[in-house]
């Protein structure tokens, strides 16, 4: 299994509410850790457009800073509520504040209406933040990050999960929707040559682009909106979250092509399409586009985080280097979620010994490959098959379920989400199925479950007087059956006979018979 790095614990609750003026929207996150998990804990978002018009003035107007002033006001309303002091809120500022030729005077004026200081990021800032959200929340040792947002669109080259090259261009969405399509009608294939040709002259000076590797995390609202249409292209059911979902170039390719020829008023109707961002969602996706195509991407993969995990991030981790970085995102993500819940880390933790202990010799008798991203899975399951209890102990294999799907497990892709949630889901009782979660799964997956499964209930009914009485499990495998042999410090007449009747879907799993003496 790979090494196991916790959250740091904390005796405190420390809060920090993190509020994030992008050129688009405005959004108050606020994110609690305690004793050794962290999670959101309450969020306000809305739509202000303060970067509104500044494609031709370069100045913001006076209705959107209106807007962002009144919202401004109730994020302190809210701060000042809850209880956060001013070192728990970080107030930042993003392209359109940043350009803004009037920013001093907008400062001022939040500082005196909201009372509230905002800290402007320079685009080196905010490239950063941007990264840190994608490498804290993906898989991502090598390839890179693009960040797009209303005003600005960064990239940052990554290799062994540092940034290696960063760069940040006036390329957001508002912006070149203002510039190239400030219509009300379909988008032209000349218009959107025309900001593709500008994309391209933008990005032509930086040639590591094209070096950066095929793998491509992108950052922000345009990208989680884009896997949410490809979803739905896919047919997939709605609210299962785009964390680790990755959209193919042909995918992209095919909704832009299919919103440009909408009118604006009808872009909302397309699948997917949030009608809040469906004005400029055809230059979000062009850019998006554009930047696949320069970079030689063949995908690009969404992380739910954003600029205000990365914020967050660079406080929570800071004790962890330069750059903040969590040392296994699976792991880690893991672990989070079992603490949230309160689960009881000796049992948890002897479960999976248990189930993994299966999990190897089974593999060393040839009885299944072995792999270790299936060993990580069933690790997965194991530590967390209990969580559901916090809703409640009867159907809490259940309850475990809608937990991991909805909390998400950062770092694990939506598969191998839906094989970790089913297993768990089957750790009682019933026989394994994919069920609602069936479009996640591919060719050989029902066998991988059925595994993760039988091995995970084996191991909690060894484990079910919850004081680890059986500490290890020989096993011995024929042509015939495979024979448990249970080293344990008492009497084991009742996790004996708990196991012994997993035989069906053993038989089922690994095509021997289960004997447990």
């Amino acid at each position: 299994m790979r090494a196991v790095t916790e959250v740091p614990a904390s005796p405190a609750r420390r809060r920090l509410a993190v509020c994030d003026l992008g050129s688009n929207s405005f959004r108050l996150v606020v994110f609690t850790a305690v004793d050794g998990w962290w999670r959101r804990t309450d969020e306000i978002y809305q739509p202000v457009r303060i970067g509104e018009g500044m494609a031709a003035t370069g100045a913001l107007g006076a209705e959107p800073m209106k807007r962002a002033l009144d919202t401004i006001t109730v994020f302190s309303h809210f701060c000042a509520a809850s209880g956060l002091q001013p070192d728990e809120i970080d107030a930042v500022a993003t392209s359109a504040i940043r350009d803004a030729t009037n920013q001093a005077t907008f400062l001022q004026r939040a500082r005196k209406k909201g009372g509230m200081d905002i800290r402007v990021l320079s685009r080196e800032e905010e490239a950063h933040y941007g990264y840190l959200a994608a490498v804290n929340s993906t898989t991502l040792a090598d390839g890179a990050v693009l960040d797009i947002g209303g005003g600005s669109m960064q990239l940052v080259g990554v290799t062994g999960r540092h940034a290696t090259d960063r760069a940040s261009w006036p390329l957001g969405a508002v912006r070149m929707t203002e510039r190239f399509l400030d219509h009300a009608g379909p988008a032209t294939p000349k218009q959107l040559d025309r900001l593709r040709a500008h994309v391209a002259a933008e990005l032509e000076a930086h040639p590591w682009i094209g070096r950066s590797g095929k793998r491509l995390v992108g950052v922000g609202g345009t990208v989680r909106n884009l896997a949410v249409a490809a979803q739905r292209m896919a047919d997939m059911p709605a609210g299962g979250g785009v964390q680790g979902y990755a959209v193919e170039r042909a995918c992209v390719d095919e909704l832009v092509e299919r919103v440009a020829a909408l009118p604006r008023s009808e872009r909302g109707s397309v699948p997917g399409v949030k009608p809040a961002r469906a004005d400029v969602i055809v230059a979000g996706l062009t850019v998006i586009q554009s930047v696949m195509e320069i970079g030689g991407f063949p995908a690009i993969e969404a992380t739910e985080a954003g600029l205000r995990e990365g914020v967050f991030y660079s406080r929570f981790l800071e004790d962890r280097g330069d750059p903040p970085l969590f040392e296994d995102v699976r792991s880690a993500s893991v672990l989070n979620l079992a603490a949230q819940y309160g689960v009881e880390p000796a049992h948890t933790a002897h479960v999976a010994t248990l189930a993994l202990g299966l999990f190897d010799d089974l593999a060393a008798a040839g009885l299944h490959p072995g792999d270790p991203i299936e060993r990580e899975l069933l690790w997965a399951a194991s530590t967390l098959h209990d969580i559901g209890v916090a809703i409640d102990y009867d159907d809490h294999h259940k309850h475990t379920r809608y937990l991991i799907l909805n909390a998400g497990l950062p770092g694990f892709s939506p598969r191998e989400v839906a094989i970790v949630a089913q297993a768990a889901r089957y750790h009682r009782k019933g026989s394994p199925d994919p069920g609602p979660l069936a479009h996640h799964f591919r060719a050989g997956d029902g066998r991988v479950l059925d595994r993760c499964a039988v091995l995970l209930r084996l191991a909690e009914d060894l484990e079910r007087s919850r004081d680890q009485a059986v500490r290890s499990v020989g096993v011995r495998v024929d042509d015939e059956r495979v024979e448990l042999t249970l080293d344990a410090l008492e009497d084991v007449s009742v996790p004996r006979w708990a196991a012994q009747r997993e035989n069906p879907l053993f038989t089922r799993a690994f095509d021997r018979r289960l004997v447990v003496v």
